[in-house]
């Protein structure tokens, strides 16, 4: 009989959770109530881990969500990037740009030069970190914008 005020309880928890749109908290509660009950956990750290499964779910979500509306062509990382290979004055400006700086102080980047020199791939690994440390981006390139401006009219 002590079960059902519990079980009771359980199911009014999934449905708050639900209507208040918490989907890992509905994914996690039994698992996360076992392990507080084994670990003899307090309430407050029993809620902390809940919220922080459905904090981390939401971050993840929302980077997912930055990537996929910047419209990169491709995928390409700062980390993928092989430095020696870019032109000299490109290989000084990178360090600098890796720090996003520009984007906290409203300054924009044009990136010009030869076919081949990095351009592209600089430009979407800035794109990638912004959008990863929670900016949101829009990637184009001179055609794709032309063409975009065209449809418009």
């Amino acid at each position: 009989m002590s079960h059902s005020p519990r079980k009771a309880l359980k199911e009014m928890i999934l449905e708050y959770s639900k209507e208040l749109r918490l989907p890992m908290i509905r994914k996690h509660l039994e698992e996360q109530i076992q392990e507080a009950t084994q670990r003899d956990a307090s309430y407050e750290e029993f809620l902390t881990q809940l919220l922080e499964k459905e904090c981390d779910a939401r971050r993840e979500a929302s980077r997912y969500n930055r990537i996929r509306l910047a419209e990169f062509t491709h995928k390409k990382y700062l980390e993928d990037l092989v430095v020696g290979d870019l032109p000299e004055d490109a290989q000084k400006k990178l360090k600098l740009l890796k720090t996003l700086d520009f984007i906290r102080e409203g300054r924009n980047v044009i990136l010009s030069g030869n076919p081949g020199t990095g351009k592209t791939h600089i430009s979407i690994g800035l794109g990638l970190k912004a959008c990863l440390e929670g900016y949101k981006v829009w990637f184009t390139t001179v055609p794709l914008l032309v063409n975009r401006i065209r449809e418009c009219r």
